[in-house]
C-alpha cells in the first residue's frame, strides 16, 4: 500500500512538473534569439532619427496634458496633427466627448487604392495623454514620437493587400483606463462595428528608459524569478489570443533591432501585462501586443512630474523605432 502511495505521488510530482514546463514554454518561449551586449553606434540616419525623436517628445511632453490640463492637451493634438500633415498625411479625427471636454484620437493610414473593410489591417499605435501632473516625456511622449517617426519611415511603403493604420490614442491614463472612455477603446470598438479584420495591433507604451546597472529592473512575481535584473532590453508581451501574433513579430523584430529583448504570452491579471492600449483591442476579440520598457518596474520617474524629455534615452528609442518600422515592412509583405 506504502508503495502504491509513493508511485501516486510520484506520478503527481511528474504531473506538475510536465504541467509547469509547458506552461513555461507556452508564456516565454519566443523565436529567434535577443541581440546581447550594447548597441552599436547610431548611423547617421539614426542620429538624425534620434534628434527628431527628441523635438516630438520636447514638444508633446514637456507639461501634463489630460483633460484636467485641457489646453495642454489640446497644445499636443495640434502639434501631431501638423507633423503628420508636413509629412503629406490628412490626420482624420475621431472625436468624443468625456467629462464636458472634446477629446480625439488621431490616426493616418497607409493603404493600397482599393482598400475597404475586408483589407486587413496592422495598427500600430501610442497614448499622447499624460497621467495627473506627469508631463509624461517617456510615458507615453516617447511612443508618441516613434508614431510619428514612422509615418515618415513608412509613408512611401508600397502595399498590394493590406493596410497599415498609424494612431495616437487619447485617454490611456487614469481615470478613463481600461473603460470605455479610453481612446483605444473607441478605436478598436469602430473598427469592430465596421467589421475589419486585424492582423494585429502593437502598442508602443513607455519605450525610453534604460540603464546597464545591475538592480535597475524589478518584475511583477512570478517573472521576477525568471528574467535580469538590468534594465537594459525592450520587452514585447502579448495578451492571451496574441500569442502567434507576438512570435510573427519579435521573429522580424529580433533581426533588425540591436536592442536585448525579452517578453512572453501572459494573462491580464498579472501587473502591467494589459496596461495600455493593446488591451482595448485584446477586449474586442483582436491579437494584441505591447512593445515597453517595462515602465514603473524600472523607471522611477513614472507618473511623476520629473517625467521629462531629458530622462529619455533617445539613441535607444531610435534604434527601437527603426526596429518596429522594419517589422512592419515584413509583416505587410
Amino acid at each position: 500500500m506504502l508503495k502504491l502511495i509513493a508511485l501516486w505521488g510520484a506520478g503527481l510530482l511528474l504531473s506538475a512538473i510536465a504541467a509547469l514546463a509547458v506552461a513555461y514554454w507556452y508564456s516565454l518561449s519566443l523565436p529567434g534569439e535577443s541581440f546581447t551586449g550594447p548597441p552599436p553606434p547610431l548611423t547617421d540616419e539614426e542620429h538624425h532619427l534620434a534628434q527628431r525623436l527628441r523635438r516630438h517628445v520636447t514638444a508633446i511632453a514637456s507639461e501634463p496634458h489630460n483633460i484636467v490640463h485641457y489646453d495642454a492637451l489640446e497644445k499636443s493634438a495640434v502639434y501631431i496633427e501638423a507633423e503628420l500633415r508636413a509629412l503629406g498625411y490628412e490626420p482624420v479625427s475621431q472625436a468624443y466627448d468625456v467629462d464636458g471636454k472634446s477629446v480625439r484620437n488621431i490616426s493616418v493610414e497607409i493603404a493600397p487604392q482599393d482598400a475597404g473593410p475586408a483589407t486587413p489591417s496592422l495598427v500600430v499605435g501610442a497614448h499622447y495623454d499624460s497621467y495627473g501632473n506627469a508631463p509624461g516625456a517617456n510615458d507615453n511622449g516617447s511612443g508618441s514620437a516613434a508614431v510619428i517617426e514612422l509615418a515618415r519611415l513608412l509613408k512611401d511603403m508600397p502595399l498590394k493587400d493590406k493596410r497599415l493604420r498609424l494612431v495616437l490614442f487619447v485617454n490611456e491614463e487614469p481615470p478613463y483606463d481600461r473603460t470605455p472612455d479610453m481612446g483605444s477603446y473607441r478605436f478598436a470598438k469602430q473598427l469592430k462595428d465596421n467589421g475589419e479584420k486585424l492582423i494585429g495591433m502593437v502598442s508602443l507604451e513607455t519605450i525610453g528608459a534604460f540603464s546597464d546597472q545591475p538592480g535597475t529592473q524589478k518584475y511583477p512575481p512570478p517573472f521576477d524569478l525568471i528574467f535580469p535584473d538590468v534594465a537594459n532590453f525592450v520587452a514585447l508581451v502579448a495578451l492571451p489570443g496574441g500569442r502567434s501574433f507576438l512570435h510573427e513579430f519579435v521573429a522580424s523584430f529580433r533581426g533588425h533591432t540591436k536592442i536585448p529583448t525579452i517578453g512572453g504570452t501572459a494573462p491580464d491579471f498579472i501587473d502591467g501585462i494589459g496596461w495600455s492600449d493593446h488591451w482595448a483591442f485584446y477586449m474586442f476579440g483582436y491579437p494584441a501586443i505591447m512593445i515597453t520598457d517595462t515602465a514603473l518596474f524600472r523607471y522611477p520617474e513614472y507618473h511623476t512630474p520629473s517625467d521629462t524629455p531629458d530622462k529619455v534615452d533617445y539613441d535607444k528609442l531610435a534604434h527601437i523605432t527603426q526596429g518596429v518600422a522594419a517589422t512592419v515592412r515584413d509583416l505587410l509583405q
